[in-house]
């Protein structure tokens, strides 16, 4: 105190003030990067340098491999891909895809449809972070703020700055909140939808929505307000001329995919989705006789809705009406109901009027339920399905979270089948969680790998852990996705065989329950291949929990030193299968 006082005496006032404001400043914003960073006590050395030691630097070999047959992994590891790989996604490589763009159809946007090389083009190299690359800011603070860092991309900023979709702040990227027909924020936008579909006495959710498609999302800002009211969302967009949108949307921690709508299906079932929004989304609805919007009809449920924020809904300027025009004529076709067109939104409702569909509808000529969920890689059909009797009651889904582990014989499975997973799934996450001995905020992104009945994600969820789940269907396996779905849930149907639609370094845990036992011995898809592609999915220092046959555990306990894992867990369960969880090393190419 005497200190402080002889201070005060030497230094004017006026300046003595000055200095105890910039101090009191200086700390305040001390602070706030703190709440950003949160509390790296428990973490490795790594982590509280947000770069790795010295010694921590690979030894593997920085070279450009591409995979070999007979597939053999060096005994000195894995080489490590040049650093223009660090945002590498091999089925929408640039590169690859102007190789065969003679062979596409450029008009239907096939080119930015998922199209993997074959094996012996497929680069075998673990992709590496961005020199400057920091773990990421964790939930609930990264919604708003992810490290520049990560991905540094300033485009969107300087393009979409004034309607709010991200700014440059510093060391980060913020993301207000805001997007191009929501600019002063998705939270009042998303009442409004709430009034516009429930003739406005309600919210989404009383207008029974738990499950929105959001297509060509940009940073997926819609999606992460979502959450306030408990609405799972798969949000998705191509890779186009908006940079790196699923990446930030991810490194946000908000569910999303890099996808487009051109000449196929989307890889979800039939009826999976209560809405589907499009907010200046880039989809031409109204060419090719509407069969992008036949689509649409085939994954949204029986009184679900079509959102649609775009110039056609407002303005009559241009060629506008006439767009406004062909696609009230289509959606005539398709039997929906416009319910509502406010400020710049228009709202359909998708009936199950089935004399009105008999009159005016391009009716499917197979209408089983397996050919309607089929839709992993398979064409567009330009036709729907025909309503159900029972689909005009519009059945009210139970309320999240009751709905995770209430039985509905809308599932397609038995009771006693969905129990027993239900129980079976609830004893393993608690003992994984137990193992896994990680602060309740290190894991936010998570994958699951082979879903099932989406039994893992559901346990997980009721557990109050603050994460979201991609639950993947493997297309090798009998597809269970419309049961994942019918919990609440979202996911993707996907192959193995190939690259996930999505950037380096989305998710902290991928849960691998039997993955390897589906593809024995089928070229391109061996366990090499499949931890290659998951090493690629994993942030540094994230997680991975292996249940599988003990030959397959005990080869990825092999390999996992060559990838630059370490195993943390092994345990020998019954069954002659094995539990092991491995994590990802924290490394960087120094060159």
């Amino acid at each position: 105190m005497k200190k402080l006082g002889f201070l005060a005496e030497t230094l004017c006032s006026q300046q003595f003030v000055k200095l105890v404001l910039a101090a009191a400043l200086l700390a305040s914003i001390f602070l706030y990067i703190g709440s950003l960073v949160g509390d790296d006590s428990s973490s490795s050395g790594a982590v509280q340098l947000r770069r790795p030691h010295s010694d921590d630097l690979s030894p593997n070999t920085v070279r450009l491999s591409l995979r070999s047959q007979p597939l053999q992994i060096p005994p000195d590891g894995v080489s490590l891909c040049p650093s223009n790989f660090t945002e590498y996604i091999p089925c929408h490589d640039p590169n690859y895809i102007a190789s065969i763009s003679s062979k596409l159809n450029l008009s239907r946007r096939e080119h930015l449809e998922r199209q993997c090389p074959p094996p012996h083009q497929r680069p075998f190299c673990l992709v590496p972070p961005p020199k400057s690359y920091k773990l990421p800011i964790r939930w609930p603070q990264s919604r708003d703020y992810v490290w520049r860092s990560n991905v540094n991309h300033t485009r969107l900023a300087e393009v979409k700055g004034g309607q709010n979709w991200v700014h440059v702040k510093g060391s980060t990227m913020w993301f207000p909140g805001g997007g191009t027909h929501f600019k002063h924020g998705a939270p009042e936008y998303i009442q409004r939808l709430g009034n516009m579909t429930t003739d406005w006495k309600g919210d989404l959710q009383t207008a029974g929505v738990a499950r929105v498609l959001d297509v060509g999302c940009g940073v997926a800002s819609f999606a992460a307000y979502l959450f306030n009211l408990d609405i799972q969302t798969m949000s998705f967009a191509p890779l186009d001329s908006h940079e790196n949108q699923i990446q930030f949307a991810l490194e946000r921690g908000i569910p999303a995919l890099v996808a487009a709508l051109g000449t196929k299906r989307l890889p979800y079932p039939s009826r999976s989705f209560d809405a589907v929004h499009c907010s200046r989304c880039r989809v031409d609805w109204h060419e090719d006789g509407g069969i992008l919007l036949r689509e649409m009809d085939r994954i949204l449920r029986p009184g679900g809705f079509f959102i649609y924020s775009a110039p056609p809904a407002y303005r009559k300027d241009k060629d506008f009406p006439e767009v406004w025009n062909i696609l009230t004529n289509i959606t005539e076709s398709l039997c929906w109901k416009l319910i509502a067109r406010h400020v710049q939104t228009a709202v359909w409702r998708k009936t199950a009027d089935r004399s009105c569909q008999l009159a005016k509808s391009k009716l499917c000529a197979n209408q089983s339920k397996e050919f309607l969920d089929n839709s992993w890689n398979k064409p567009l059909d330009d036709c729907i399905a025909l309503s159900e009797d029972n689909d005009a009651n519009f059945v009210q889904l139970p309320s999240w979270p009751e709905r995770l582990t209430t039985y509905s014989n809308q599932l397609g499975i038995s009771s006693s089948s969905f129990k027993e997973d239900t129980s079976l799934w609830e004893g393993k996450v608690g003992n994984y969680w137990k193992l896994l001995n990680v602060s309740e905020n290190s894991i936010r992104n998570v994958m699951d790998m082979n879903a099932g009945y989406g039994g893992f994600a559901a346990a997980l969820l009721l557990q109050n852990n603050p994460v979201w789940i991609m639950n993947v269907v493997p297309s090798e396996s009998s597809n269970t996705l419309n049961v994942v779905y019918g919990r609440g849930l979202v996911g993707t149907l996907h192959s193995w065989c190939e690259s996930f639609s999505s950037y380096p370094r989305s998710y902290d845990l991928l849960h691998a329950y039997r993955v390897m036992s589906l593809y024995p011995g089928r070229k391109g898809c061996q366990i090499e291949d499949i931890m290659l592609e998951m090493d690629r999915l994993l942030r540094p220092n994230a997680l991975a929990i292996f249940q599988d046959s003990s030959p397959a555990v005990q080869r990825i306990l092999e390999l996992a030193p060559r990838f630059l894992w370490v195993a943390r867990v092994h345990r020998i369960l019954e069954k002659d299968e094995q539990l092991l969880i491995c994590s990802k090393k924290f490394w960087i190419v120094d060159v």
